[in-house]
């Protein structure tokens, strides 16, 4: 069985998620059910479809984080010393080389990642090229546009 790594926070996300599937979704859906059931003709009755196709998507997004959940490896990067290297949980400022901008990423687990938030999967080609570097180190990743390079300006521990 394969285990995914995740941050606190982002197991912390999928358990108040599935809360709030298990607790006031589902609940609300079996109630709509049984509503759209008293108008009539099953057949002909829009409402009770939707409701139904509703509560199939529900439930798979319950069996998903309920899997997800069972299969992590939960991650508290405080609790890992600070060897100033890159590792799964950390945020990491790089700047390109070339133009000298710099961005902020934290590394973390494939369903916590959001590029908005500046979230990178631990399986993007960036993070892999970060992944075990330090302060100072120049990282090359290679990018639909050719091959870039980073420096890691700071490495935290957040």
């Amino acid at each position: 069985m394969i285990k995914y790594p995740m941050t606190v926070q982002g197991a912390r996300a999928l358990e108040d998620e599935l809360a709030h599937l298990t607790k006031v979704v589902r609940p609300k859906l079996s109630q709509d059910i049984g509503t759209a059931r008293e108008l009539g003709d099953l057949k002909e009755n829009a409402e009770y479809h939707a409701a139904r196709e509703q509560q199939g998507m529900v439930e798979a997004r319950i069996r998903d984080i309920e899997g997800r959940l069972q299969n992590a490896v939960v991650i508290d990067v405080t609790t890992i010393a600070h060897t100033g290297k890159v590792i799964f949980g950390t945020t990491v400022e790089i700047a390109n080389v070339e133009t000298d901008e710099s961005v902020t990423y934290k590394i973390v687990g494939e369903d916590e990642a959001d590029i908005k938030q500046r979230k990178l999967s631990v399986s993007s080609p960036i993070a892999r090229a970060l992944i075990g570097k330090e302060e100072g180190d120049v990282v090359a990743v290679k990018t639909p546009s050719g091959l870039v390079e980073y420096e890691i300006v700071e490495v935290r521990h957040i």
